[in-house]
């Protein structure tokens, strides 16, 4: 036997797992955007009101926060593979919904089914620590975790070049034809994960836990256009917490519990939950107002009257930069350790939100502060599910992994809440049209800077655990000479 050839194999086996797992990552992450730039115009395509057009991105979000923790779960029980190409089935599914429909409620359901599969995410993360070799593992995850910024990233200037120039179904089409591919790829290429738990899915549980997301993840995402002090918001956010308490009670009563909230609620794991909702808001706000800045006219005194497609194109660097960035992440990581490499790229988020609060033009200063963020978030997002899986045995990974993208979603839902309550508070009237005035981004930006900052205040309040394997070894051990 070769061992170099031997050798060379496996790199280029990990490279292929790797490769695809990202793809799949990015094709996942592409379904926040596809409709964003038609959303002006469903309400005629469609014939419905541009309130039910908005829950065309609504409705994913809330999907997938419900589903991402099931399908984890279940990818711990009985082969994370299996739950990776049902999720992907999924997206197809959906894709081909909305390909074929000019029905609102038939789309809508497409979106829900595509919104499903972002349990994908966590699922390949948790494959590659299974099955990767050890120094491959970092540079995996981190590109993994890296991907849902990616998507969004080049997700606008795709979808703005497809809704101009084609038929506004195509962009389904696509997502469906991507989906496929993606399944084709991964029966070919990714292995099936040994590490299983087996056992009874808590189906009480995940009923409880969907419907304290969904109450929670509605008034979020809803509350600026409902009203903050509506009866409706205040009574879905109190109808949150008390399905939460209700179902926490019962989870820490399960013998088989869909979160096992001991594990969640160590220190290390708590903790970077908590700092993974502040990253989520510091690092989607770039991606939420980058594009308005640009389209804006040039009479709000910021804007640079670009088409959607060429704000698009110049924001490109942003989706660049995190992917380039993900794999310094985990060199950081595997020298420095996880939490270091979430101080890091919390204060680069933060650095470059504060810049973004203090400088609008010119266009390169815009577009390097925007950058500088999305390096940030590419740092921090990389050593997010390194700490999670440094403090969770194997069988929980997937699971555990998909509560930090749930936390990421949180953050993500409450930036756009922040960012609409902001930009809609403080208005002016110039070319014929209503534009949020330049104080109104520049708070935008500020408490984006505050949410990096306190991430990584958090962050270094974290503890920095060895490895939970080497922790489990050495509890054995002890176990073993006490006998």
């Amino acid at each position: 036997m070769n061992p170099a050839g031997s050798a060379t194999s496996a790199t280029r086996s990990s490279r292929s797992v790797i490769f695809v797992l990202a793809s799949c990552g990015i094709a996942v992450s592409l379904m926040q955007t596809l409709v964003v730039p038609l959303l002006p115009e469903f309400p005629h395509l469609l014939n419905t009101t541009a309130a039910n057009a908005g829950w065309l991105v609504t409705a994913p979000l809330v999907a997938g926060a419900v589903c991402a923790p099931v399908t984890g779960r279940l990818g711990d029980m009985f082969g994370k593979r299996r739950m990776l190409l049902l999720s992907l089935a999924t997206m197809a599914l959906g894709s081909a919904v909305g390909a074929v429909s000019d029905d609102f409620a038939a789309v809508l359901v497409g979106r829900v089914l595509q919104g499903a599969a972002v349990g994908v995410v966590p699922l390949g993360i948790s494959i590659m620590r299974d099955e990767l070799p050890e120094e491959k593992v970092g540079s995996g995850v981190a590109l993994m975790s890296a991907t849902l910024g990616i998507g969004g990233a080049v997700g606008l200037p795709i979808t703005g070049v497809v809704a101009q120039e084609l038929n506004w179904h195509w962009l389904f089409a696509g997502a469906m034809v991507f989906a496929l591919l993606e399944i084709a790829l991964i029966l070919r290429v990714v292995p099936e994960s040994s590490s299983r738990t087996g056992g009874k899915f808590d189906f009480l549980g995940a009923v409880g836990l969907s419907v304290a997301l969904t109450c929670l993840l509605l008034a979020i995402s809803k509350g600026n256009e409902w009203g903050w002090s509506s009866v409706l918001v205040l009574g879905l956010l109190a109808a949150a917490v008390a399905v939460l308490l209700l179902w926490g009670t019962y989870e820490l009563r399960a013998g088989a519990p869909l979160v096992d909230l001991r594990v969640s609620a160590r220190p290390t794991v708590l903790l970077t939950n908590i700092a993974s909702v502040l990253v989520g808001i510091a690092m989607f706000t770039g991606f939420l107002v980058g594009s308005q800045l640009l389209q804006a006219p040039s009479e709000t005194g910021y804007g640079y009257d670009m088409s959607l497609v060429i704000a698009g194109l110049v924001l490109l660097p942003i989706g660049a930069a995190m992917g380039l960035f993900s794999p310094v992440s985990a060199r950081i990581s595997r020298r420095y350790g996880p939490r270091t490499t979430l101080i890091l790229g919390a204060c680069v988020l933060a650095l470059g939100n504060l810049g973004g609060s203090l400088m609008h033009d010119p266009l390169p200063v815009v577009v390097m502060n925007l950058t500088v963020g999305s390096i940030g978030g590419a740092l921090a997002y990389g050593a997010l599910p390194a700490l999670i899986m440094r403090s969770v045995p194997t069988t929980e990974t997937a699971a555990a992994n998909a509560l930090n993208s749930l936390a990421r979603s949180i953050g993500t839902s409450a930036c756009s809440a922040i960012v609409v309550a902001l930009t809609t508070g403080s208005l002016v009237h110039v070319a014929g049209g209503t534009y949020p005035s330049i104080n109104a981004y520049s708070w935008v930006f500020v408490v984006a800077g505050g949410a990096g900052l306190l991430a990584a205040v958090i962050a270094a309040a974290t503890p920095g655990p060895p490895r939970y394997e080497a922790v489990t070894a050495r509890v054995a051990v002890a176990v073993g000479g006490s006998r």
